[in-house]
C-alpha cells in the first residue's frame, strides 16, 4: 500500500473487510478486501483504475463477529497507481473512496470498531 501524503480526517484501522464496489454507471461489480477502513471511507487495492471523483456504490461486510452490511455511496478521492514488478506491464490501483450518504447507525458501527482496535492508524490533516 502506497504511504505517501496522507490526508485523513478520520482514524482507520487495517481491517479485513470484504468490500462490493459498483461504479455508478456500470453494472460490473468489483470485491476486493479493505486495506483499511474509517469513519471517513475506506482504502482498497484494486487492478483497474475507478477514475478519480467517480461515484460508486458500496457494500460493506464488517467481520467483526456480526458479519454486518453495510451500504452506502462513496466518491473516489484519490488514486495512486503502481506497476507491478513480477507482471509485465501489469498495474494496480491504490483507491482511497470516501464514503458519502452513509446513514448515521452505519457510520456509528464503523466508529465502534476502530475505537475497540487497539492499533489504529491516526488521524491526520
Amino acid at each position: 500500500m502506497w504511504d505517501g501524503i496522507d490526508r485523513r480526517k478520520f482514524p482507520r484501522i487495517h481491517c479485513r473487510c470484504l468490500l462490493h464496489i459498483k461504479k455508478a454507471d456500470s453494472t460490473k461489480t468489483i470485491s476486493v478486501y479493505t486495506e483499511n477502513i474509517g469513519a471517513g471511507g475506506v482504502c482498497v487495492v484494486l487492478n483497474e483504475d475507478l477514475g478519480l471523483f467517480q461515484g460508486v456504490n458500496l457494500e460493506i461486510t464488517l467481520e467483526n463477529g456480526i458479519h454486518t452490511n453495510i451500504k452506502c455511496s462513496g466518491t473516489v478521492v484519490w488514486v495512486v497507481k503502481k506497476r507491478l514488478i513480477k507482471e509485465k506491464g501489469a498495474m494496480q490501483y491504490d483507491t482511497g473512496i470516501e464514503f458519502v450518504g452513509i446513514n448515521k447507525d452505519a457510520g456509528n458501527r464503523i466508529s465502534e470498531i476502530i475505537e475497540k482496535e487497539p492499533k489504529k492508524l491516526p488521524p491526520k490533516g
